[in-house]
């Protein structure tokens, strides 16, 4: 068996080193056009570049999304951007529009093309279809089950990609009309609204005013409400499958969501080789997934079409367990003391957890934390303050921090 890319989302440059840090093998970001995160924040040519040569200097791939549906304006610039992007050194593109597939492997040859998940592929004849017009890999839809897959790389001699962990949406392959006809913002061009997470009720054609709860509830109901996929338990069977490549949902999520999920992903892939270098307990990430934002998860597709519980009626909300409360910038061995970047409120007396690459976790209680100056603080109440305390064991730079809600003061 060969081990497959672990591939991380970076919607900035602190996200893409963060993903490096943790243990991916590749990240996918975006440019300032072209991307169907348009709020993700995203990356000018100068930062661009800086993550790529960050990434390459670990052995990290870089992937650029150019994927919406293009409409003829968005076509002018277009060879120009994708010249950029070869420059740049980026390890492929991934397209969804066939008329940029097309300028793309006409006009820029040289520059890989990866086929995003919009496309729809959903068959071995469709991934054929695209090997054959020059694309190094394909990105599955969703819709696909495990065994569907097993059939596919029986047939077709290409890299297969597809996405293990994330939200998802409850349209086909995410092409989403909800949006656009909703809040005028175009999901295909990059603009999501997320209408499908919206609270809904059911009108009657003739009684227009008079509308109907879905389920037993004064709130109504989230019809379209999907929960997250994750198939952390399952990668032994993804491995055996030849996947090339597991991908990971969340440009838009945070640097701590990155991390965490990153970090799991790359201990059980690595479990699977006897290579694992905090833990191979399953048990042991599946409790670490419980601690970031996120819905409740489902295997999606993969086992055949989802449980009937893989829609969450009762609320749109995240379950948000714990808060990201900080970064280790620094730790000096000779004083035990750690410089941190403060990201949420915490003061003394809070129990805080760290976590790293390097081990699982510990817990400590604050007992004593001191300013950038050396003043002594009870609080940490400033976004991105410089907080220094003593830690119970050596930290490292990138290691995080996080706390329980229902310890906030």
């Amino acid at each position: 068996m060969k081990k497959p890319e672990l591939l991380a989302p970076a919607g900035t440059l602190e996200k893409l080193k963060f993903a490096v840090h943790y243990g991916a093998d590749a990240v996918y970001i975006a440019g300032k056009k072209y991307g169907l995160r348009a709020f993700a924040g995203n990356f000018s040519k100068e930062e661009m570049a800086e993550g790529i040569a960050f990434a390459h200097a670990h052995n990290v791939k870089v992937y650029v999304t150019v994927n919406v549906f293009a409409h003829n304006e968005d076509f002018d610039g277009l060879e120009d951007y994708l010249r950029e992007l070869l420059e740049l050194k980026v390890d492929a593109v991934i397209v969804s529009d066939p008329g940029i597939i097309r300028i793309a492997c006409s006009k820029v040859p040289d520059l890989p093309v990866h086929i995003s998940t919009q496309a729809n592929t959903t068959n071995w004849s469709a991934v054929q279809f695209w090997k054959d017009l020059g694309a190094e890999r394909v990105v599955l839809a969703r819709e696909l089950s495990l065994q569907e897959i097993r059939e596919i790389r029986e047939k077709v001699d290409v890299e297969l990609e597809t996405f293990v962990h994330g939200a998802m949406c409850i349209s086909y392959s995410g092409r989403c009309l909800l949006s656009s006809y909703m809040a005028e913002r175009d999901s295909n061009r990059g603009q999501c609204a997320q209408a499908c997470r919206w609270n809904y009720n059911l009108v009657e054609e003739k009684r227009p005013n008079e509308f109907y709860p879905i389920q037993e509830d004064e709130r109504g109901t989230y019809v379209f409400n999907s929960q997250d996929l994750c198939l952390l338990s399952h990668l032994p069977e993804l491995v055996d499958a030849g996947i090339s490549s597991l991908k990971i949902e969340g440009r838009m999520k945070s640097a701590y969501y990155v991390a965490t999920i990153i970090r799991a992903y790359r201990n059980m892939i690595d479990a699977c080789f006897g290579e694992a270098k905090v833990s191979g307990d399953i048990q042991f990430w599946m409790d670490d997934l419980q601690k970031v934002s996120h819905r409740p998860y489902t295997t999606g597709f993969y086992f055949g079409k989802p449980e009937k519980g893989a829609l969450t009626l009762e609320s749109s909300q995240y379950i948000r367990p714990y808060d990201f409360i900080g970064v280790v910038k620094e730790y000096d061995p000779a004083s035990g003391m750690a410089v941190l970047e403060q990201r949420n409120h915490f003061a003394l007396g809070d129990t805080v957890e760290f976590f790293s690459p390097n081990y699982g976790y510990f817990q400590q209680t604050i007992t004593e934390m001191f300013d950038q100056d050396g003043n002594a603080i009870s609080v940490a109440p400033h976004a991105q303050q410089i907080v220094k305390l003593p830690v119970s064991q050596p930290v490292y730079p990138y290691d995080l921090l996080r706390k329980p809600v229902a310890d906030k003061k």
